[in-house]
C-alpha cells in the first residue's frame, strides 16, 4: 500500500484563487448580462459593449485589492487582447506577484471553430501579446468557454504550456499526456461568479463555504478552485461575497492557499497514479 499523498506542509484542503479578465473584439460584447429583453437581431449592443468593458476599467481593481487585503495571490487568466487594451492592470498583477496564464486572444473567438494551423496563430498570438506586457511568457492556460476541439490540448503543450484549466473529467489535479509534451490538467471552478448575475450573490458565498466544509471535513487532500470574472464579480454586488469567502478561509491554518502555477509545479513531482480520487481513498 502506497503512502498516502499529502499537499505540501501537511495541509489539508488547497484553494486556488483565479481572476478572468476578459475582452471582447471590437464591437463584440457578452452573450448575457443583467438585461432581459433582448434587442432586435442585427443591433449593435452599446450597453453590452459597456458591460464587458467594466472588468479591466474597474472589475480588475477592485478584485486586486481585495486579494491583496486578505494577503493572497492569485492566477490572472488574462485573453492576448486584453494586455493590448488593459496593460496597466497586467502591469500591476504581476507587480503584485500574482500568475499571468492565457486565456486565448479574443472572448469572442472559439478555437473549436479553427483549423489546427489558426489555432496554432492564435495561441502563439496569446503568449506573445502576454508576455509582451507581463515580461514572462505564461506557461499556464485556460481555454474560453471550454471551446477546444481534440487538437487543441497537443497544440498547447507543442507551444511550451505547462499546465491547463481545461479538464472536467476530475476534481483533482492530473497529468495529460500528449505527444508533444506532458502537462497538469488542474480543474477549473464550477460555480465561478456569472451565474449569481440574475440571482442573489450570498449564493457565491454559500457554495463556496459549503464546498470548503465538505471537503476540509470529509476528503483529507480536496482541492477547491474559486473563479470570478472581472467584469462581472468586479461589481460591488459580487466582490463583497468574494471579499468575505476570502476572509473565511484565513481562517484556518491548514489550508494550502496557492496558485494554480505553484500547485500545477507541486503535481507534475507527484506520481501520476497517486492523484487520484481512486488512488487517494481506496486501496486496490
Amino acid at each position: 500500500m502506497r503512502s498516502p499523498l499529502r499537499w505540501p506542509n501537511n495541509a489539508r484542503t488547497a484553494v486556488l484563487v483565479s481572476v478572468l479578465l476578459e475582452t471582447w473584439a471590437d464591437g463584440r460584447s457578452p452573450t448575457y448580462f443583467p438585461r432581459t429583453t433582448p434587442l432586435k437581431a442585427g443591433a449593435r449592443d452599446v450597453a453590452g459593449i459597456q458591460w464587458s468593458e467594466y472588468g479591466g476599467k474597474e472589475g480588475i481593481w477592485r478584485l486586486m485589492r481585495i486579494i491583496e487585503r486578505n494577503d493572497l495571490r492569485a492566477t490572472g487568466f488574462c485573453n492576448g487582447l486584453s494586455a493590448e487594451r488593459y496593460p496597466d492592470a497586467i502591469s500591476q498583477m504581476v507587480r503584485a506577484g500574482h500568475d499571468i496564464a492565457a486565456h486565448g486572444y479574443a472572448q469572442s473567438e472559439y478555437l473549436h471553430e479553427m483549423d489546427a494551423p489558426r489555432q496554432r496563430q492564435a495561441i502563439h498570438q496569446t503568449l506573445d501579446a502576454l508576455e509582451g506586457v507581463s515580461g514572462k511568457r505564461p506557461i499556464g492556460w485556460l481555454t474560453p468557454v471550454y471551446g477546444g476541439d481534440a487538437s487543441t490540448p497537443d497544440l498547447l503543450a507543442e507551444a511550451g504550456i505547462k499546465w491547463h484549466c481545461d479538464i472536467l473529467d476530475s476534481s483533482s489535479p492530473r497529468i495529460d499526456t500528449r505527444p508533444s509534451g506532458n502537462m497538469v490538467g488542474i480543474p477549473w471552478s464550477e460555480f465561478v461568479d456569472n451565474r449569481v448575475l440574475r440571482s442573489s450573490p450570498r449564493d457565491y458565498f454559500d457554495v463556496y463555504k459549503g464546498t470548503f466544509d465538505f471537503l476540509h471535513k470529509e476528503e483529507p487532500m480536496g482541492m477547491m478552485h474559486i473563479g470570478i470574472h472581472a467584469h462581472f464579480g468586479g461589481r460591488p454586488l459580487v466582490a463583497a461575497a468574494f471579499h468575505e469567502i476570502l476572509q473565511y478561509l484565513r481562517g484556518f491554518d491548514d489550508v494550502w492557499l496557492t496558485t494554480c502555477g505553484e500547485l500545477a509545479e507541486w503535481a507534475g513531482a507527484q506520481d501520476p497514479a497517486a492523484l487520484s480520487y481512486k488512488a487517494r481513498f481506496f486501496d486496490l
